[in-house]
């Protein structure tokens, strides 16, 4: 059989593996949007590096864009194939599917309005249309029950403890007289985060597909990350009466920073302050978080007998209508905005930047990864100003790093899931990193007993 790498090969973004068995058999693992640069964007996502319609099944990791956000045009390509993915994958791919293809048509809409005689017209990828075409071919399972995708190639979900529904993957190839295992990470959360459950280990694998995103860091602990939170909150709006932006996914990051404010009002730690989510997709995706309890975590099940309604409280208030954010921006008294796109190069966060940076009052918290060319990854290594909508901007407002927000696992906690492969000692692939990252992360599984690990690039394929 042969594996070949169509995404997040020495990026964090555009996850894409295709393995092909010697009968000819498809087997696609993710199908995700290159999310960053408007170069890298137009040079991956409308190319493949192979033909839609000869893929046989797409199996998804988790419902991030940078996952599922090719799919549509996956189908819209020519693939007819079955889509495999978790209960609340499905759930939750509709809605994130749907969203995308939204702002990809208002994005065309608004470039053509504004472009040269001499630039091309911009179609988007897929509409919603495509995207209702494409949740018909969705098949989902629970967590622990092996499934058939293929006479001679079955499949395993275990909870990736990442977000809601995230899954590693497990598959189980009889070929040529003989079965080896091929295993999937996805993303890896990280064990005792609000609301989910921790990580399951996967089965023993001959090959692993492993995620490297924070490959050279370590996240502080929870309690120490609760502290520093709020000791930002502190500083910020009561001290110098400021606003906080934090721009985050409204899949995961929101939830999980939403629940940590739940639980600091309810223990009367909170101070009396205004907290928006300016989300209308994290309004929807919060109430699939209440649909889906089976992926909850013991401590979020506990706390629920407290308080039924972890992702409410008395000064919270989500925000749909486009008025209603647009008044944020004139709101002159201390309050916390939490909007999505999380790197700050799109959607509501974006205006918010625009309209916050330059006030010395405010803070903007970055609670997780950032693509270097986007503005969250500009802000993060250090410039003071940033082009917004034409305009050249200050940035006046003090800028603050969480990783330890972040669903994705340190290098730490990636080794201690691995540690069920030590037996085995699988050939390890790294992907969803930046090569020096990667780097880094390849000497530190070596000091950890893995030896056996190659950082592919993008298109390169090799013979398992």
């Amino acid at each position: 059989m042969k594996l070949q790498f169509c995404g997040a090969a020495r990026e964090v973004t555009g996850s894409s593996h295709l393995l092909t068995l010697d009968n000819g058999f498809k087997i696609l693992l993710d199908c995700g949007l290159y999310q960053g640069s408007a170069k890298m964007m137009s040079d991956f996502n409308p190319n493949w590096l192979f033909k839609p319609g000869e893929i046989d099944v797409l199996i998804l990791s988790h419902a991030h864009i940078d996952h599922t956000g090719r799919v549509p045009y996956l189908v819209k390509s020519g693939f007819s194939g079955s889509i495999h993915c978790t209960h609340a994958t499905r759930s939750l791919s509709a809605l994130m599917l749907m969203d995308s293809a939204k702002i990809q048509q208002r994005d065309a809409e608004f470039f053509n309005k504004r472009r040269k005689a001499s630039q091309a017209e911009r179609t988007p990828l897929y509409t919603p249309d495509d995207v209702k075409a494409t949740m018909e071919l969705f098949n989902s399972y629970n967590y622990g029950r092996w499934f058939k995708i293929h006479e001679d190639v079955e499949v395993l979900f275990r909870d990736a403890g990442h977000i809601l529904g995230s899954a590693n993957v497990t598959l189980k190839i009889f070929e040529n007289g003989k079965t080896t295992y091929l295993g999937f990470t996805g993303d890896i959360g990280r064990p005792d985060r609000p609301i989910l459950r921790d990580p399951q280990p996967m089965p023993e694998v001959d090959y692993l597909i492993c995620e490297s995103t924070y490959g050279d860091k370590e996240h502080l602990e929870g309690p120490e990350e609760t502290e520093r939170f709020l000791s930002i909150i502190q500083d910020t709006c009561v001290r110098r009466k400021g606003k906080i932006l934090i721009p985050a996914f409204s899949l995961g990051r929101t939830q999980e920073i939403v629940y940590i404010l739940d639980q600091l009002e309810h223990a009367g730690r909170l101070p009396h302050i205004p907290v928006f989510v300016d989300s209308p997709l994290a309004v929807d995706v919060t109430a699939v978080f209440g649909a889906h309890p089976e992926c909850y975590d013991e401590n979020l099940h506990d706390y629920l007998q407290m308080d039924s309604n972890p992702f409410g409280f008395r000064s919270l208030q989500y925000i749909r209508g486009v008025e209603e954010s647009k008044m944020l921006n004139a709101l002159d008294e201390p309050c916390i905005i939490i909007a999505a796109a999380g790197m700050l190069n799109a959607g509501r966060s974006r205006h918010h930047l625009f309209n916050t940076m330059d006030n010395p009052r405010n803070t903007i918290l970055i609670v997780g990864y950032c693509s270097p060319d986007t503005p969250g990854g500009m802000l993060r290594n250090g410039v003071r100003e940033l082009k917004l909508f034409g305009e050249v901007k200050p940035l006046n407002a003090k800028v603050e790093i969480m990783d330890s927000f972040s669903a994705h696992a340190d290098r730490r906690e990636i080794v201690a899931f691995l540690s069920s492969q030590k037996r085995r000692q699988p050939h390890i692939f790294l992907v969803h990193g930046e090569l020096d990252r990667q780097q880094k992360f390849k000497e530190y599984l070596a000091e950890h007993g893995f030896g056996d690990v190659e950082i592919p690039e993008l298109a390169q394929e090799f013979d398992l």
